[in-house]
C-alpha cells in the first residue's frame, strides 16, 4: 500500500527558553494541509510572516540552524524539525513568538513528546519520496568531513564522530529504520567541550545556556579552585568531573550519546531538503555547515531529476502566446539575427517555456553546412539562455535597464540535431531562488517528444543603465 502524507491531529504548545537569546518562546504546532510541508510562523512580528523549512533560505550555521527570509529569522530550527521529520509528519505549521525556539533539555525528546500527544493522522494524499539513484557526495578536507548517499530502497543514516580527544575520540550511531527515531535517537542530548562552555557564558553568547541542556566533556585535568569557579560560573552548589571526562550534570543515555546526537542533527538539517528521500545517508564528523551544503547537493541533484522526467511541455498552437516576439524585444537586448526566441508560452516564479521556430532562411545555414543544414549548438544554448533570461529580467520592475550575463554553464548535452522545419522548445526550472541577481536554472529542450538538449546555466543580472 502507499504511504499517506501525515499531519497533527489538533494544535499543541510548548514552551521554553531559547538557547543563544535567552527570552521565553512558545512553539505551537498545527496541523497542516496536503503538501504543505513544514513552515515556520513570526506571530511576534506584524503580519505574521511565515519561512518555509528550505535549505535554501539558510543564512548561519555558526551555533546551530538558521533560517532568513527578508529579514526575518528564525534560529535554532534543527531539533525541531528532525522531531517533525522523524515522526514521519509531511504538514505542520510552527507557530513561534521569538527568533529562536527553545533549547528544552537540548534533545528532540520533549517535541516528540508533545506531537505524539497531538496525535499523528493521514491525509487525502501519498507520501512523496525521491529515490537516489547514484552516489552524491561532499567532502571538506580541512574539516576532515566526508558525506556520501548511496542508493537504498529505505532512508538510513551512518554516522562517525572523532574529536581525537581521549574523552571524546572515535563514536558511531546508526538509524536503520525511522521508526526506531523516537526511541534511539530523539531522547538524545547535544554536547559541549568545557572551555567552549566557558567562552560561551562569559561573553553572554548562550544567554539560555546552562548545566540542564547540554552533556558537558571536559579534556584536562581540573582543580578543586577552578571547579568551585566553575560552580559559581554556572549557578551550581558544586561540580564535579566524572571518571569519563564528563562533568556530573547529567547521566549518558546511551554510550554513544554525542554520535547520536550528530545523527539527530544531520535529521534535522536534511529535513530542509523539502522531500523524503529514499537513500543510505553515511557521514563522517558532520556539523551544521556541512549538514547545509550537502542538503543542498542532495535538492539541486532531485531538482536535476525531475526536471530530466519531466513530459514534453505542450501547448495550444491556438492560445495567444504569454509574450509575442514584440513583447520579448521590450525584455531582451538582443536583436536579429541573434534574436533567438520567437514566444513565451507559459511562466511562473520558478519555471518558463519559450518557443523558437527554426527556418531555412536562418543566416547561420549558409555556412553550417550548405549541404547538411544544422543548427550550432553553440546557439541553441543561447537561445536556451535567451529564455531564461526572459523570466530573470521579468523579476525586476524596470527590465530595461538590465542585462543578463552568463557566468557558467555545466552538464550540457546535445541529444539529436535540430534542423530547419523544427520547433524549438526550451522549458528552464530554476535551482535556486533569483538572489543578489544570480539566477542559476536547469534546462531543457526539445523537438516534439523528443529531448534534443539540456544544460545547467548560471547567469547574472546587471544594471546597465
Amino acid at each position: 500500500m502507499k504511504e499517506k502524507q501525515q499531519t497533527i491531529a489538533k494544535p499543541v504548545l510548548i514552551s521554553g527558553t531559547g538557547l543563544h537569546t535567552g527570552k521565553d518562546v512558545t512553539l505551537s504546532f498545527k496541523p497542516a494541509p496536503i503538501n504543505f510541508g513544514y513552515k515556520f510562523k513570526r506571530i511576534d512580528i506584524e503580519n505574521s510572516p511565515l519561512i518555509d523549512a528550505d535549505v535554501d533560505y539558510v543564512m548561519d550555521t555558526s551555533r546551530g540552524t538558521t533560517l532568513e527570509l527578508n529579514g526575518i529569522k528564525v534560529s535554532t530550527v534543527e531539533h525541531v524539525l528532525a522531531a517533525i521529520f522523524g515522526l514521519g509528519i509531511d504538514n505542520i505549521l510552527i507557530e513561534l513568538d521569538c527568533p529562536e525556539t527553545p533549547i528544552l533539555d537540548g534533545s528532540s525528546k520533549p517535541i516528540v513528546e508533545a506531537l505524539l500527544e497531538a496525535g499523528i493522522v493521514e491525509q487525502d494524499a501519498e507520501k512523496e519520496y525521491h529515490e537516489i539513484k547514484s552516489n552524491i557526495t561532499f567532502s571538506d578536507p580541512e574539516k576532515k568531513v566526508e558525506m556520501v548517499i548511496i542508493p537504498s530502497k529505505e532512508f538510513k543514516l551512518s554516522v562517525l564522530i572523532d574529536y581525537e580527544l581521549k574523552v571524546l575520540n572515535t563514536q558511531f550511531a546508526s538509524l536503520n529504520k525511522l521508526e526506531d527515531f523516537q526511541s534511539e535517537i530523539a531522547p538524545c542530548r547535544t554536547f559541549v567541550f568545557l572551555h567552549e562552555l566557558e567562552y560561551l557564558l562569559s561573553n553572554n553568547l548562550i544567554k539560555g545556556g546552562d548545566l540542564s541542556n547540554a552533556i558537558v566533556f571536559v579534556n584536562r585535568v581540573m582543580s578543586k579552585e577552578e571547579l568551585s569557579r566553575l560552580a559559581n560560573l554556572f549557578h551550581k552548589p558544586s561540580v564535579e568531573v566524572l571518571a569519563e571526562g564528563i562533568l556530573n550534570n547529567v547521566d549518558l543515555y546511551f554510550n554513544n550519546e554525542p554520535a547520536r546526537h550528530k545523527l539527530l542533527d544531520v535529521i534535522g538539517d536534511l529535513a530542509l531538503i523539502g522531500k523524503r528521500i529514499k537513500g543510505h545517508v553515511i557521514v563522517s564528523r558532520p556539523g551544521h555547515s556541512s549538514n547545509v551544503e550537502f542538503a543542498k547537493l542532495i535538492k539541486k541533484q532531485i531538482k536535476l531529476d525531475m526536471a530530466s522526467k519531466k513530459d514534453t511541455p505542450l501547448f495550444d498552437v491556438n492560445k495567444p502566446p504569454l509574450f509575442d516576439i514584440n513583447k520579448i524585444r521590450e525584455l531582451l537586448p538582443h536583436r536579429p539575427p541573434f534574436l533567438l526566441v520567437d514566444k513565451i508560452l507559459e511562466m511562473t516564479d520558478t519555471y518558463v517555456i519559450g518557443l523558437k521556430n527554426v527556418t531555412m532562411n536562418e543566416d547561420f545555414f549558409v555556412g553550417h553546412f550548405p549541404n547538411e543544414p544544422v543548427m550550432p549548438g553553440v546557439l541553441q544554448v543561447e537561445a536556451m539562455a535567451q529564455t531564461g533570461g526572459i523570466m530573470a529580467l521579468s523579476s525586476v520592475p524596470d527590465p530595461e535597464n538590465y542585462a543578463t550575463y552568463f557566468m557558467k554553464i555545466d552538464n550540457v548535452r546535445f541529444r539529436s540535431k535540430v534542423v530547419p522545419g523544427d520547433t524549438l522548445i526550451f522549458r528552464l526550472d530554476l535551482l535556486t531562488p533569483i538572489r543578489r541577481g544570480l539566477c542559476n536554472m536547469k534546462g531543457v529542450a526539445y523537438v516534439g517528444t523528443k529531448v534534443v538538449m539540456e544544460a545547467e546555466m548560471l547567469a547574472q543580472i546587471i544594471k546597465v543603465k
